[in-house]
């Protein structure tokens, strides 16, 4: 009988309680909040290097720089 390997689930860019309804949550909040949505994402940044010294460490900082990185792509996207 062979054992199943285990998949991690990757919690910083595919979290899967992000997608339980078909549609990632950040495209939702995105539509939603139409020009407040950069302010959204700055305030994510902010939140996650706040807190990774006292929380989830090294996955903070990457939370951080996913949301950096999304508020890089709709800045770049305006231009």
């Amino acid at each position: 009988m062979m054992a199943e390997k285990a998949e991690k689930e990757d919690m910083v860019n595919n979290p899967k309680h992000y997608n339980e309804s078909g549609i990632e949550c950040i495209d939702a909040l995105e539509a939603m909040l139409g020009d407040g949505f950069k302010s959204y994402l700055q305030g994510n940044i902010a939140k996650y290097l706040w807190r990774y010294k006292y929380k989830n460490g090294l996955e903070d900082l990457q939370k951080a720089q996913w949301y950096l990185n999304k508020l890089i792509g709709v800045v770049d996207n305006e231009s």
